[in-house]
């Protein structure tokens, strides 16, 4: 299944790119990491089937575990990409939180855009290491 995340914005040369970056390489499973403008700027069309997940703070906060479990499943039931989306400043619109198939949220605090590109490629990462069955997530 393709992990797929998108964000508004420009990450540039930061430590959080740097982090980004090397959550990237670690990943076993296919990765595409797509930059929209701040404004305007449309999704890229989706493969088929899919599922759209939306970084909100009113979104539900997930342990680990549970997050992998769902990754395990939708890739068991034949999902071809989960698209993970963070949006401007303003957060998302009210139809985009209708249409999404999930709400994910880092815990109620807000996180600045680069930070949370960070932690999604990191529990991207620790999801599928879950799956793995490999040691770098621990209880």
């Amino acid at each position: 299944m393709l992990l797929h995340v998108i964000a508004r914005g420009k990450i540039a040369r930061s430590p959080e790119a740097e982090l980004v970056a090397r959550y990237e390489k670690r990943l076993t499973w296919p990765v595409k990491l797509t930059e929209l403008p701040e404004t305007g700027g449309k999704i890229p069309d989706p493969l088929s089937p899919h599922k759209t997940i939306l970084l909100d703070e009113r979104g539900k906060a997930m342990g680990s575990e549970d997050f992998a479990a769902l990754l395990g499943r939708w890739r068991d039931d034949g999902m071809r990409e989960a698209r993970f989306v963070l949006g401007a400043a303003d957060g998302h619109s009210d139809e985009d939180r209708k249409n999404a198939d999930l709400l994910l949220a880092f815990g109620p605090a807000t996180w600045p855009h680069l930070m949370a590109r960070a932690m999604v490629m990191e529990q991207l990462y620790r999801a599928t290491s879950i799956l793995a069955g490999h040691p770098y997530h621990r209880v």
